[in-house]
């Protein structure tokens, strides 16, 4: 039943009474590795995505190893993996990451805690979401996450938030050490709408590697240890008032008024969704 693990997937059977996705996701639909380890749930998933034309299920797997190598082979957009796919499903997240450092990864999890949630996210993570997962929710997660958005469920945005408040807690954190520069405000705007080191030095004409460089200044000056924390600071210090995520090819952004906003400044949108919704 279905494509054999590790295959390419036609994603395209009968599809009666489905309406054509108009515009650029019926062009460039969303390229989707399913990596699972039973059977019956891959084939379940694919049928779902294949009564949407702006998602398209390119290739399944059974083990890390699979998952991996179908990465490597197909470059899909997103990758939905079950946790229980590897024995430390964190590592397997950093190995997929490594392969494949653009795409956006969703773990699915029987019964997610805090600590796990947290390092999920750590590790680069976009969505969890449960396997009981209702399939319109499952698509809206799919379509978000492929936009640049973090899924994650009521409980588990409790978590992240409660997490940052205990590490808000410590000393090192409360004050940042010195105000962040012009282009280090820009690429901390950057990293909170989701995007990768490449992708920063992309938008803001620079290199990787300075990129990388600019990021460990900033961790020391506000005194967080990694881009979660960081993006849970901006949120909590309203700290990208007046501050502008360029598009390719656009001017950098006006030089916001100080370099690490009041209180009192208006809040910057958050960028965790809560089944959809912002906090």
């Amino acid at each position: 039943m279905g494509n054999e693990p590790g295959k390419p997937v036609n994603n395209q059977p009968e599809k009666p009474g489905a309406t054509p996705v108009k515009g650029q996701a019926a062009v460039n639909p969303i390229k989707i590795l399913i990596a699972d380890t039973q059977a019956i749930y891959r084939v379940g998933i694919r049928k779902i995505f294949a009564l949407e034309d702006d998602l398209r299920v390119v290739a399944q797997a059974e083990s890390l190893g699979q998952t991996l190598a179908a990465a490597t082979r197909f470059e899909p957009d997103v990758v939905l993996m079950e946790a229980a796919i590897s024995p430390n499903p964190a590592g397997a997240v950093a190995e997929i990451q490594k392969r494949l450092p653009n795409a956006k990864l969703i773990v699915i999890s029987g019964e997610s805690d805090e600590d796990d949630t947290v390092e999920y996210l750590r590790r680069g993570v976009r969505g969890i979401i449960k396997r009981s997962v209702a399939p319109e929710l499952l698509i809206k997660c799919v379509r978000k996450v492929a936009e640049g958005e973090t899924w994650l469920d009521n409980q588990g945005v409790n978590w992240v938030i409660e997490a940052y408040r205990n590490q808000s807690s410590h000393p090192s954190s409360a004050k940042p050490k010195g105000r962040l520069t012009d282009k280090e405000l820009l690429i901390v705007a950057c990293v909170t709408q989701g995007m990768k080191n490449k992708e920063i030095a992309t938008e803001v004409g620079t290199t990787e590697q300075v990129v990388k460089n600019y990021l460990r200044k900033v961790y020391d000056k506000l005194g967080v240890s990694d881009r979660l924390e960081l993006a849970l600071y901006c949120i909590h210090h309203r700290l990208l008032q007046g501050v502008k995520v360029p598009r390719p090819g656009d001017p950098l952004p006006p030089k916001p008024a100080t370099g690490v906003p009041s209180e009192t400044s208006s809040a910057a949108p958050g960028h965790i969704s809560a089944s959809g919704h912002k906090v």
